[in-house]
């Protein structure tokens, strides 16, 4: 079993491929990722509009919306917690103004991982903090428990095979996935670990 610490998704996924090429035969690799990593995957795949902002209602150009922002990952025990900033003009648009009330407010939402086949996933999604507004929590609640765990997921197979396909040109081998599997996943101390069984082919 052997234990490799990296930053970033597509950085461990290359360390699969040093392995290959170091003709390493195919085991099970123990891979650590960092909370930092998954704080990064939400920030491309989600928070990735102007300012780092995710509208949950309106854009960056309506009188009245609600968006989140500023996204912060953490271990605690067995699970992921998401810190997010959200803030709010709730009321009625009239004559581009918003006449109503502004919010602004700090959540927290919490997950269990859950590996697939091939997928790094969440589950048992858990609100910890919400706003004192139930109205803005009616719009908080649905983004916190779904659209958040769900554009966290990242597709091990699909990025390694995305960086593979420059191989024989920043390598001079061709690598090849044949197939990935994800054993575990769960979290230990200030780490995701997850066991992976990858095979790959080197021209």
């Amino acid at each position: 079993m052997l234990k490799i610490m990296r930053g970033h998704p597509l950085r461990f996924l290359f360390v699969l491929v040093v392995l290959a090429a170091a003709a390493l035969p195919a085991s099970a690799i123990e891979v650590r990722m960092s909370a930092q990593a998954l704080e990064r995957t939400l920030q491309t795949q989600l928070f990735n509009g102007p300012q780092g902002r995710y509208y949950i209602r309106g854009d960056a150009n309506s009188p009245c919306y609600v968006y989140a922002d500023s996204p912060h990952v953490t271990f605690v025990q067995d699970r992921i917690f998401v810190h997010v900033h959200s803030k709010a003009k709730l009321g009625t648009s009239i004559r581009g103004a918003c006449i109503g009330v502004t919010l602004s407010t700090e959540s927290d939402v919490s997950f269990i991982p859950d590996a697939g086949q091939e997928t790094i996933g969440f589950r048992d999604a858990r609100i910890e903090k919400l706003s004192q507004s139930r109205e803005l929590n009616f719009l908080l609640e649905p983004f916190l428990s779904h659209k958040l765990p769900g554009q966290m997921k990242v597709n091990a197979a699909t990025l390694m095979r995305q960086l593979l396909s420059r191989s024989a040109e920043t390598t001079g081998y061709a690598f090849t996935l044949d197939s990935l599997k994800l054993h575990s996943l769960f979290v230990e101390g200030q780490s995701l670990v997850m066991d992976v069984d990858a095979n790959l082919k080197v021209d």
